[in-house]
């Protein structure tokens, strides 16, 4: 049986659990070498252990693979080199990065303490760019490299309690797109991933969310249920191979079975005039021009309540 990624280095970011493990893991029996960073936390950041990167390197060898463990945290700069080093020291070079690793500090904006705020921010945004920015350098010098990178709907729809984390993920989806068109031309490709999965960071859903989405039309295209963690991990795999050099600066939506190619933000409707507009003007025309089938994703409450 081929394996499509035979020889390549691969570093995955928060890989000791969840969806980050279930890539870890293909991507070796794929045949690439893996690095396996975790800082192994709990879901708000809080603590650091070694032992859940150790388990998924020690799955990975046990079935035959190749891996070695980091424990380093994405949201320092420095630690971040080290990620990727841990890479070029052990394996002789960095083939793929998959920027996994997050944390959640949901909270409704008006509660939102500022260390609530950075702490989501540093990890998933800045820690994101920082292995982004240091993976760029090798794989600059090698003229190839494929790097993915984790969106999410909670940034490109929105979903409530999750600001810090939503301004995040859709960073992380701008960020793709501009330095898909930076590393295009040295051989390395950009591209994320807009996961829907069961994990850790899903328990605190609440089970209506998806039903009230649906309601105010702003639904994602998604199967009922959520998929599996180990579900998103083929389109990565792919995504990392060399089939995919063309595949540059997009973002995909994973649900198990279901995979999806998200469009790049595009004008709904438009009205034009060779002109300033006024105010008068856009109220008038708006509601039966370019606001005719606006939906209010959060209608406010009657004053009473």
């Amino acid at each position: 049986m081929a394996r499509n990624l035979e020889g390549k280095v691969a570093v995955v970011t928060g890989a000791g659990r969840g969806i980050g493990r279930g890539i870890a893991e293909l991507m070796a029996a794929e045949g690439a070498s893996v690095v396996v960073n975790d800082l192994g936390c709990a879901v708000d950041g809080a603590g650091n252990e070694a032992q859940a990167a150790d388990e998924a390197v020690d799955a990975i060898r046990r079935a035959g693979g190749r891996a070695v463990g980091n424990y380093d945290s994405v949201a320092d700069f420095a630690a971040a080199e080290r990620i990727v080093q841990t890479a070029v020291r052990e394996f002789g070079r960095l083939d793929v990065l998959v920027n996994v690793a997050g944390i959640l500090r949901d909270r409704m904006v008006f509660n939102m303490s500022e260390e609530e705020w950075d702490a989501v921010v540093a990890v998933h945004l800045k820690g994101t760019w920082s292995c982004t920015r240091h993976a760029a350098r090798v794989m600059r010098e090698q003229k190839s490299g494929r790097i993915i990178s984790f969106s999410s709907t909670s940034g490109l729809y929105g979903n409530p309690g999750q600001c810090n984390y939503g301004a995040a993920k859709d960073g992380i989806a701008g960020m793709t797109r501009v330095v898909a068109r930076e590393l295009g031309k040295y051989g390395i490709t950009v591209n994320a991933i807009a996961p829907v999965a069961h994990t850790r960071m899903t328990q605190n859903v609440p089970p209506g969310s998806r039903q009230r989405r649906l309601e105010r039309g702003i639904s994602v295209p998604t199967r009922a249920l959520f998929g599996a963690p180990e579900d998103v991990a083929p389109m990565v795999a792919y995504l990392a191979t060399d089939a995919a050099a063309d595949v540059n600066g997009q973002v995909f939506l994973v649900n198990g079975g279901l995979i999806s190619r998200l469009a790049d933000p595009a004008p709904a409707r438009t009205i034009q005039k060779n002109e300033r507009w006024t105010p008068q003007e856009i109220a008038l025309l708006f509601p039966r021009t370019f606001g005719m089938d606006l939906v209010n994703p959060a209608p406010a409450l009657p004053r009473d309540k």
